[in-house]
């Protein structure tokens, strides 16, 4: 099965999805920004734009989550901000046609939460390296209240662990029992936070 976690920049995909591989056994996180951030490399920064509009970045995408359908042997979990119709069909519809299990899920929040939100995992606290993610807000949010992206989940007011267990049981997943205290689960998240964070 792949569990896609869709949702606004900084809407919580990323923590969502590590909440989910750590209290899934077998599972694996493939995210789909590596290959957007490869070919950003390859790119001369002048020529640099939003990835997702590369075919090269769709079908890469798309190739690589086919492999790992195919070849691993546990969930695929894959966290993107994806709200153009026409790529999510060169992705999903496809790997669905492929005969793959996919479970596509949208976190929502109000504009708020999701500004806090990407305030919290910026080292200066500061909105300045975020201006993509504030620019791109308000269409992610409108788009992905719509009724082909599948299902959505209200992340106001949740936890992390929270809306974990709600796409767990939407799916017909089994996690294991999370044990992590208030400090645990925020070193463990500020630890996912830090690994994510780009200096390029």
């Amino acid at each position: 099965m792949l569990v896609w976690i869709n949702g606004p920049f900084g809407g919580g995909k990323t923590q969502t999805a590590y909440e989910l591989n750590r209290r899934l056994p077998g599972s694996v996180v493939c995210d789909p920004e590596h290959v957007g951030f490869g070919l950003h490399r390859m790119t001369p920064p002048a020529l640099r734009t939003d990835f997702q509009r590369l075919p090269a970045w769709r079908q890469g995408v798309r190739e690589v989550l086919d492999l790992a359908l195919t070849r691993h042997d546990g969930v695929v979990i894959a966290p993107m901000t994806l709200v153009e119709p026409a790529y999510y069909d060169e992705i999903l519809t496809r790997l669905r046609q492929a005969g793959h299990e996919v479970r596509h899920f949208a976190l929502l929040a109000g504009r708020e939460t999701v500004l806090r939100r990407l305030r919290g995992r910026s080292l200066s606290r500061s909105l300045k390296r975020e201006a993509f993610a504030v620019a791109r807000l308000e269409e992610c949010l409108e788009r992905l209240r719509r009724p082909e992206f599948a299902e959505q989940v209200d992340t106001d007011g949740l936890t992390v662990p929270q809306v974990a267990e709600r796409i767990a049981d939407a799916a017909g997943l089994r996690l294991t029992p999370g044990a992590d205290g208030r400090l645990r689960g925020w070193l463990r998240r500020t630890g996912v936070s830090l690994r994510h964070i780009r200096l390029d």
